[in-house]
């Protein structure tokens, strides 16, 4: 049986009393103390620096601009679809998507 973890650190915050209520009712809903609720919010937080903020804006500012050209393929296609190699041009708009996905860190949906 795992051992249990000793915690002998405390962190106080000041709550207004609607704050106090409203951790209160979540804690109770998910079947946790307080201190639960606060451990696993933690753990879930992601801190981002200075330098990374102005990656994330740049990399923002490129995929907006990659999205823009996919538009723009999108509307030829749509225009000149019987004149356009259409397995072609899919193709190529998969491997857009795929990067854009990398790029964006989001996970596409099945």
């Amino acid at each position: 049986m795992p051992r249990k973890v000793q915690r002998t650190n405390t962190v106080a915050v000041r709550l207004t009393d609607d704050e106090k209520l409203d951790w209160d009712l979540k804690a109770h809903a998910a079947g946790l103390s307080i201190s639960q609720l606060v451990r696993q919010a933690m753990e879930r937080v992601r801190i981002t620096n200075v330098g990374d903020r102005a990656i994330q804006i740049e990399r923002t500012r490129q995929i907006s601009k990659i999205g823009n050209n996919l538009n723009q393929i999108a509307r030829w296609v749509n225009r000149y679809k019987t004149t356009a190699n259409t397995v072609e041009v899919v193709t190529h708009l998969i491997a857009i998507e795929q990067a854009l996905m990398a790029l964006s860190e989001i996970k596409p949906k099945p």
